[in-house]
């Protein structure tokens, strides 16, 4: 069954929608409306909802992740009891809502309900509650509670049950596409491996290759590089080894173009000898050099961030003097808009002594690249 065309966004413009949605307002009230999350497998949904309750946009805001699939109804609505005294009966709400003390702790609480799309009809229903009126049985949200849900789409090959009518009609729709700025920015942001950075620049379409159809049993996908990223920060796996632990997280076509491109690396001179100046020729020329290196130098450079003010500015001018040395045009923005301006170093340019030939070569060159960024 093939999935059906809607309009889609990227995480960046889809983290600012669900805000919207969270603040819109009936006749001066405040009405947030639930955004619904929907994408393949592994396109990082779950990491968007946390990036937003991180961000500060909500204030100090917490996350409570609720699997729906893992859920029965009575999970929802809570648990009948008889009560002797009134002689009725009762339902014991579930522990794992917020209570109004657990929720006074926050500014705002994000009630994540994940995978509602895989949930039983039955357990739809009484998230529908949930939904609708903000309670189900003797529970009520507390007034600082938002609910984001998300889902994968029928047509992913997941478990999915189709969603009422009702409820479709209730919440504000996403379908989430894969977008590699919002990755990228994400992931430098989330000390993702410098080589997988440097790869996925070098090959943007290997960030996700997820078919519905496909019988392999691994591939990649943001979510499936954020593991590779955690196999490769352990120095003491042979080669033999990693390229095993890769191929089963990514896939085995995937995982030898990454293990080829790191072999190039090893070819390279050791980024921490560009920035203490011991090295300044670049022999291989290949573009896929060029961005394992500029992507491993932002990485060493964020490590020396701390250092004294003179040594780390220091460092950072061997760094630019060698890509303007060695590198192209287009190399040498990309190089130097990711450690000025992507890694968030504390550059002061001022302080670099190559700051006047960098300016006057490359600085139209690398503000036309930070506009059409932030576009």
């Amino acid at each position: 069954m093939a999935t059906a065309e809607h309009r889609t966004v990227a995480i960046k413009q889809a983290t600012r929608l669900v805000l919207k949605a969270f603040n819109t307002t009936r006749r001066g009230v405040k009405s947030p409306k639930v955004p619904m999350l929907w994408g393949p497998p592994g396109i990082g949904k779950s990491e968007m909802v946390q990036g937003i309750a991180d961000s500060g946009a909500l204030g100090n805001c917490a996350v409570i992740d609720i699997r729906l699939p893992l859920m029965e109804p009575t999970d929802i609505r809570g648990i009948p009891f008889f009560s002797p005294t009134e002689e009725t009966m009762k339902w014991a709400p579930s522990e794992e809502f917020p209570s109004e003390e657990m929720a006074a702790e926050y500014d705002n609480v994000i009630l994540f309900l994940d995978e509602l799309s895989a949930a039983p009809q039955s357990v739809q229903a009484a998230a529908y509650q949930l939904i609708l009126n903000r309670k189900v049985g003797p529970y009520t949200l507390p007034d600082n509670v938002l609910v984001i849900a998300a889902g994968n789409r029928e047509g992913d090959g997941s478990v999915s049950y189709k969603m009422p009518q009702a409820l479709r009609n209730r919440i504000v729709h996403f379908e989430i596409r894969v977008d590699f700025d919002s990755w990228f920015d994400w992931a430098v942001d989330n000390h993702i491996h410098a080589d997988v950075i440097a790869y996925l620049n070098y090959a943007k379409g290997d960030l996700f290759k997820f078919e519905a159809k496909s019988t392999d049993r691994a591939f990649p996908t943001p979510r499936s590089w954020t593991f590779v990223s955690d196999i490769m920060e352990d120095d003491d796996n042979s080669d033999a080894d990693l390229m095993e632990l890769v191929s089963g997280t990514i896939g085995e076509g995937t995982a030898q173009s990454l293990m080829a491109y790191r072999k190039i690396g090893k070819d390279l001179p050791l980024p921490s000898d560009i920035l203490k100046g011991k090295a300044t020729e670049l022999k291989n020329k290949d573009a896929s050099a060029m961005y394992s290196l500029v992507f491993n130098l932002a990485e060493e450079l964020r490590q020396n961030k701390d250092e004294d003010f003179d040594k780390f500015h220091k460092m950072v001018n061997n760094a630019m003097v060698f890509m303007m040395r060695n590198f192209t045009k287009d190399m040498t923005v990309m190089g130097t808009r990711t450690i000025l301006f992507t890694y968030k170093l504390p550059v002061s340019p001022a302080e670099l002594d190559c700051f006047d030939e960098l300016h006057e070569k490359y600085g139209a060159s690398v503000a036309k690249a930070m506009k059409a960024a932030k576009e």
